[in-house]
Parts: C-alpha cells; sequence; structure tokens
C-alpha cells in the first residue's frame, strides 16, 4: 500500500532548528507570564525570567546570524515581539 504522501518523508529538520523553535516558544512564554503576573506576588520574579529569556534570545539571534539569514530573521522576530510583549501596554484604564 503506498503512502499517501510520500513527499513529506524527504522533509528533513535539523535537530539545531528544533531546538532554537523551542528555546523561542519558551520564552515568548516567558514574556507572557511576566505580563500576566504583574501586580501579583509573582511580579518579581517573571520580570527577572522575562529579563533572563529576553538575553537568551539576543544571544541566539547572535548565533542564528552565523546559520543564515532566515533563521536570524525568526530569532529577530522573537526578540521584538517578546519586547512589544513586556513594553507595550493597550489597557484602555486612565
Amino acid at each position: 500500500m503506498p503512502l499517501p504522501c510520500p513527499g513529506l518523508l524527504a522533509v528533513s529538520v535539523s535537530p539545531s532548528l528544533c531546538a532554537m523553535g523551542a528555546v523561542q516558544v519558551l520564552c515568548v512564554a516567558a514574556a507572557g507570564f511576566s505580563r500576566m503576573a504583574e501586580g501579583t506576588r509573582f511580579e518579581r520574579g517573571g520580570h527577572l525570567l522575562c529579563v533572563t529569556a529576553l538575553a537568551v534570545i539576543g544571544g541566539l539571534c547572535g548565533v542564528a546570524i552565523q546559520l543564515g539569514p532566515d533563521s536570524a530573521a525568526v530569532c529577530a522576530t522573537t526578540l521584538a515581539v517578546m519586547t512589544m510583549i513586556t513594553v507595550a501596554d493597550f489597557s484602555t484604564d486612565g
């Protein structure tokens, strides 16, 4: 019986790309946690976690530049999203 989509088996993803993606997802989650922890007893820990995650993504951007422009662009986008989550305040409170 033939496979329904044999072209998919030809796709190989490097372990370093998977690791970079996992780190980026965790760092964006850390920025989100930091934002949600504001005003709670976890605020200080959330801010420290977010600053650490920003430093990790910054270092990852430096490594990704050596891997190619696509990897660097994805890391830079993640860094920009994390910065927007951390800095932007879209609340309508006075």
